[in-house]
């Protein structure tokens, strides 16, 4: 058997080899450096750098970027300018995730627990806390999972695909149960997590393995054209399309496979749920667009009724379901359900604005709920004994929270409207371009329902404005609640609301950048 070299391109690789090779550094300082706090310092310091310079240097291969784009390793990577704008909002997501998970309470309380087996109050966790003891593995375990979602929207081969699911979910299942409090919710979380993901990634392999059967290839572009010469789209071809596009679905949180996303974003340690709220869905949604575009268009006819089917039931279902949450991140689970629905309807028609309206929405999106959560993790219960407690995530517990914190009150009001694409936010924009996209490609009718459901789901969002700034306190709890002050987590509460509102007044060069990015280079193209 003969052996033959691949020829590959590593420089465009560049932003994603800094990520993940600053995580195998950061499991090598778990091992060198004994010290706890040095220890963390040096990971938060390690984490950001390497974010930092993946993402300049995605900016610098953007800006320098001849022609379509590299054909990295031929049939299985490209870097082009689609790959390298999610990068990019990749890596501003891990930034602000590494910031959140730093951040900590004026008594020194972390997110996480400083021993993920134990519970809440036993005699190991105490012992760990007095040894000082610290989680700081969650600084190399986003780095893996930055890095695999990075990897993620640059594969171009089915196999491929499912290896870098994995290298980004793994991470995800072990950050999901290191909740500080509510332990128990946190575990059962946790385990239903990499249980439903196990799940999907099997049927995501079952579909690849019937396409193989069907056409003999791995690669878009091949199996794209192998679809093209099969005369009568073989039945088979359809099946394992139907089955690859479900367990893209579940990451990306659409009915019927959200149901994942409530559990796991109430029990996940709330920065945590930030970042898997905004960059898992970031990452599917490129991985969709790569398979859909780069795959599956021949088979536009078959799939529109999927992509059309799945986004209706998943506005109507979530943004029902929404209503009557009476836990808020309970209520932003379902409401970043609903968003799935939202950018579905970029896929009608498999509209090649799809290409370039999607980064942006997920730009808006993503941005408003870093905010979102870091605004609960600031709001908290006070204990009986006058400590401060775990986040207080009962509506009623956020009531006359304008009085108590009018600009944090401020903040959550303005990433709810973003949410509800009220104008003059970056929610608004995003939504603007999505539903035009579709509406090009005829498909007013899913328009029609996205903005009924996006004016039904406007209640729950106003519903907790009302309650923060136009009920007053109830009587005997106004010493119920603390509000929390972390520097790390207001410096992501302030850019994340500045970027909102600045995207919403002057989206021309971020729409500009997205307009750029919508270009996706064949792995055959180059001929390499």
């Amino acid at each position: 058997m003969n052996w033959t070299q691949p020829d590959i391109t590593w420089a465009p690789l560049v932003p994603i080899l800094v990520v993940l090779l600053a995580g195998a550094v950061g499991i090598l300082v778990e091992a060198f450096i004994r010290t706890p706090a040095t220890r963390r310092l040096v990971q938060l310091s390690l984490t950001l750098a390497a974010l930092v310079v993946g993402l300049g240097a995605a900016i610098v291969l953007w800006a320098t970027q001849e022609g379509s784009g590299t054909v990295v390793l031929r049939l299985m990577l490209v870097v082009d300018r689609q790959s390298l704008a999610w990068q990019v909002l990749l890596a501003v997501f891990g930034i602000l995730a590494a910031l959140l998970f730093a951040a900590r309470t004026r008594t020194g309380e972390e997110e996480f627990t400083p021993l993920g087996s134990s519970t809440p109050g036993a005699l190991d966790e105490t012992r760990a806390l007095r040894a000082g003891l610290q989680v700081t593995e969650v600084f190399p375990l986003l780095l893996f999972a930055v890095g695999g979602m990075m990897l993620f929207t640059a594969v171009t081969d089915f196999v491929f695909l499912f290896v870098v699911l994995e290298l980004f979910s793994l991470p995800l299942y072990i950050l999901v149960a290191l909740a500080r409090r509510r332990r128990a919710l946190s575990h059962e979380a946790a385990l239903k997590y990499f249980l439903l993901g196990a799940f999907s990634s099997a049927i995501y392999i079952f579909g690849v393995a019937l396409l193989f059967g069907a056409t003999t290839q791995t690669s878009f572009t091949a199996v794209q054209r192998a679809i093209e010469i099969i005369a009568g789209h073989d039945p088979l071809i359809i099946a394992a399309a139907v089955l690859i596009l479900v367990g893209l679905f579940f990451k990306l949180g659409a009915v019927p496979f959200h149901s994942w996303v409530p559990d796991v974003y109430q029990g996940a340690p709330t920065a945590v749920t930030g970042f898997m709220a905004a960059a898992t869905k970031a990452a599917a949604v490129a991985a969709l667009l790569r398979v859909v575009f780069a795959s599956f268009y021949p088979l536009e006819w078959e799939l529109n009724w999927l992509f059309w089917t799945i986004a209706i039931v998943t506005m109507i279902l979530a943004t029902l379901v929404a209503l009557v949450q009476t836990d808020i991140k309970r209520m932003l689970a379902y409401s970043s359900i609903a968003h799935a629905g939202f950018i579905l309807v970029a896929f009608a028609g498999f509209s090649p604005d799809a290409l370039s309206s999607l980064p942006f929405y997920m730009l808006a999106y993503g941005l408003a709920t870093f905010g979102a959560f870091a605004v609960v993790t600031q709001v908290r219960e006070r204990t009986a004994d006058g400590a401060v407690g775990a986040e207080a995530v009962r509506l009623g517990q956020w009531a006359g929270l304008g009085k108590r914190a009018p600009w944090l009150a401020t903040a959550m009001a303005l990433f709810l409207l973003s949410f509800a694409g009220i104008p003059l936010t970056a929610g608004f924009v995003g939504k603007f371009v999505v539903f035009r996209s579709a509406i090009e490609q005829g498909a007013w009718p899913l328009v029609l329902v996205a903005v009924l459901a996006s004016a039904a789901a406007a209640f729950f969002y106003v519903r907790l404005i009302v309650l923060m700034f136009f009920t007053d306190v109830p009587e005997g709890q106004a010493d119920a609640i603390e509000i929390e002050y972390s520097p790390l987590t207001r410096a992501v509460v302030v850019v994340t609301a500045v970027l909102t509102l600045v995207l919403g007044i002057v989206p021309g060069p971020a729409l500009a950048a997205a307009e750029d990015a919508g270009v996706m280079l064949s792995t055959l193209s180059s001929g390499s």
